[in-house]
């Protein structure tokens, strides 16, 4: 069953392991992927690891409108209007408590994750057909949050407030949009974040993490994007304005 047959789906931070596992997914069921992240050698690495020809890729900074525009321009010249937007790109920041937190930091990080989803959808929304799908990444930290992540909780929690806004306007036109919120996943994203964390637990963050989720392991990157296919598809026809956990229980 081919769930996104001849469909345009554009995905940012296109280059992680959620952004290349959701487009090897988006593009095994028949879609047309256009990846963007700011590396472009990262682009070229993800694009020879899918090999696929109906996959391209674009360098570019969702935090800049005329970038946004030009990877929008891009998508549609090469595969024609979007179906279906995952904005997935995202920076974690750093751990620290709010009287320490480096005002240069926290502005990073709500550069990326909320000026870059809301440019996204900014642009991409004029350029999609009717009944698509709009897929924003959010976190467990956008429905909870911990001590010393308020740059990443905090952009977490906004893009929630971006997808209610946008799924209420976006209904007459038959566009949904929700958000994705993934726990802990095995990839060098969160490797990076535990690292961080070990001297604040004291302990080994990975082994901790694993003893909190209900599930007791990290996720695989093909889990979320089964989730995100499932968003983006017409499987989820009537989801709209919804936060999906993909997090092994760990909000519960």
């Amino acid at each position: 069953m081919s769930l996104l047959s001849g469909k345009t789906c554009l995905i940012t931070g296109g280059a992680g392991s959620i952004g290349i596992a959701t487009a090897r997914l988006f593009l095994e069921h028949g879609a047309r992927v256009m990846l963007v992240d700011l590396d472009a050698s990262l682009i070229e690495s993800a694009l020879a690891s899918l090999a696929h020809p109906d996959a391209a890729g674009i360098a570019a900074d969702v935090a800049d409108a005329e970038d946004t525009k030009r990877f929008v321009t891009a998508t549609v010249r090469r595969f024609g209007k979007i179906d279906a937007v995952f904005a997935n790109a995202g920076v974690f920041g750093q751990v620290a408590p709010v009287t320490d937190y480096p005002d240069e930091v926290f502005d990073r990080v709500m550069r990326v994750a909320v000026r870059g989803s809301f440019l996204t959808c900014k642009h991409a929304i004029p350029a999609m057909n009717d009944g698509g799908s709009i897929v924003l990444m959010s976190s467990v930290m956008g429905l909870t949050a911990d001590p010393g992540v308020a740059a990443y909780a905090t952009s977490k929690h906004a893009v929630v407030g971006l997808m209610r806004v946008l799924a209420k306007e976006l209904a007459p036109r038959n566009i949904r949009v929700n958000s994705i919120h993934p726990g802990p996943v095995a990839n060098q994203f969160q490797t990076a974040i535990e690292r961080s964390l070990d001297h604040v637990l004291k302990t080994d963050a990975t082994a901790f993490l694993d003893n909190v989720i209900p599930l007791h392991r990290h996720a695989d990157a093909a889990e979320i994007a089964n989730s995100v296919l499932y968003l983006a598809s017409s499987l989820s026809s009537f989801v709209t304005g919804a936060t999906l956990p993909v997090d092994g229980g760990m909000s519960s």
